[in-house]
């Protein structure tokens, strides 16, 4: 048998209630008990001493000073020759045991204890010296005290409170995780499911957020593989044809042979990178400025590079290689389209680190942007080996920033070119 119930809403149930349970029933046995007994052995001890005095005055022959007390202190006296009582008193008994002690030790005299539970009355029978029987009769809240039982009924009362406030809180935080698991399952299967959106609690919108940038890069890595498949045939189909006809026509030269081979060799070193993806590499404590002078400095000599970093650029852990692969390919990209001018530029905060990258070239239209950033997309359809590049460049460097857990843009630029934004975190 299963103590701990599998589902996740019988098991916060349990979480939450268990304890509060057990911190109730510790509460009860160790500040009410004492009290419950205290409160009992006062009453107890009162009504004795009450009882005491009022024989003292009977064996005296004082009756009516002992029924004027009887009558102050609300108890109704009695004085009979005898009785029919049940052959068994509730001397033992939980509400009457400590009242029976009480009379045993200052009436020196067996006292005979009965209670009427139905209207709540305790009669206590002492006899007299002269052999008759003095009756008096009580509430039976003189001797016993219900507060405890009251407190427990409502320690019991707060508990099934406590269950109906929480149960609707855990089912809706329940019902989030079975969304969840819901669109795991549908997106393992390579189906899509509609309506999903994050909601819950901050940690389970925060799973949810995740699940679905996971499938958005699945999607992605998909439509790459897609791409790469069309780029591969597109691209060295054409050289293959010319190098073809070129051998069958006898007019091929080793200059053309090689620029084609070359062309070729370029394009799959391109695809094999990417394919490949970043190697594993150790983090280190990097800082952007040093590697982004230099890569620009290599990329775009012929260029005037303007540079605006911090006086004490933010140092943080990452991959350098990836970083340098990542900024190279933007770089080279400003290179090639800028016509006189490249800006780079560096933002700190105490979370993240910002660099912009910003060319005075043509830029890229707002309606091509998106597919700037799509791996073997050249925005030259005619997809011409003289405009340079397989495509990639953007791609990549946009995977290597993902990688760190960051994020690029591509904006317009006051320089009248494109502005490449990209935002790592600390």
């Amino acid at each position: 048998m299963r103590l701990i119930p599998r589902s996740f809403l019988w098991r916060t149930i349990l979480m939450i209630l268990v304890p509060l349970i057990i911190a109730l029933v510790i509460i009860a046995n160790v500040f009410f008990g004492n009290h419950w007994a205290r409160v009992h052995a006062t009453l107890a001890r009162s009504l004795a001493v009450e009882v005491a005095t009022m024989m003292n005055f009977i064996d005296d022959g004082n009756t009516t000073a002992a029924r004027t007390m009887a009558r102050d202190m609300g108890i109704n006296v009695s004085i009979n020759p005898k009785l029919n009582r049940p052959s068994k008193n509730d001397n033992n008994s939980r509400e009457a045991g400590l009242l029976a002690n009480e009379l045993s030790a200052r009436l020196k005299r067996p006292a005979q204890i009965y209670i009427d539970k139905g209207k709540r009355l305790v009669f206590i029978d002492v006899p007299t010296n002269d052999g008759q029987i003095v009756t008096f009769g009580s509430s039976l809240y003189r001797i016993y005290s219900t507060s405890t039982e009251v407190f427990i009924i409502w320690l019991i009362g707060s508990i099934l409170i406590v269950s109906i406030l929480i149960t609707p809180f855990i089912i809706m935080h329940t019902r989030s995780i079975r969304r969840i698991a819901r669109a795991a399952s549908r997106f393992g299967r390579g189906l899509d499911a509609p309506g999903f959106a994050p909601s819950g609690s901050k940690e389970i919108r925060e799973a949810a957020a995740a699940m679905i940038t996971m499938k958005e890069r699945l999607n992605r890595y998909n439509r790459t593989r897609s791409d790469m498949l069309n780029a591969v045939s597109h691209d060295l189909k054409a050289p293959l044809t010319r190098m073809r006809l070129a051998v069958e026509t006898d007019s091929a030269s080793k200059k053309d042979l090689l620029q084609d081979i070359d062309r070729m060799t370029e394009m799959v070193n391109g695809y094999l990178a990417f394919a490949r993806g970043e190697l594993p590499e150790i983090e280190q404590s990097t800082e952007l400025p040093p590697m982004l002078i230099r890569m620009a400095r290599d990329a775009a000599p012929d260029k005037d590079i303007i540079t605006d970093f911090p006086d004490e650029p933010k140092q943080f852990y990452a991959r350098p290689m990836a970083l340098a692969r990542a900024f190279g390919n933007i770089l080279e990209n400003a290179a090639r389209y800028a016509k006189k001018t490249i800006r780079i530029t560096e933002h700190d905060t105490n979370d993240n680190v910002e660099i912009i990258i910003e060319d005075d070239g043509p830029g890229i239209p707002d309606d091509k942007k998106r597919d700037a950033m799509r791996p073997f997309v050249r925005l030259d359809e005619s997809r011409s080996d003289k405009t340079g590049g397989t495509g990639l460049g953007l791609s990549i460097a946009q995977t290597a920033i993902e990688n760190h857990g960051g994020q690029i843009f591509l904006e317009n630029s006051d320089l009248g070119g494109l502005r490449v934004r990209v935002v790592l975190p600390i």
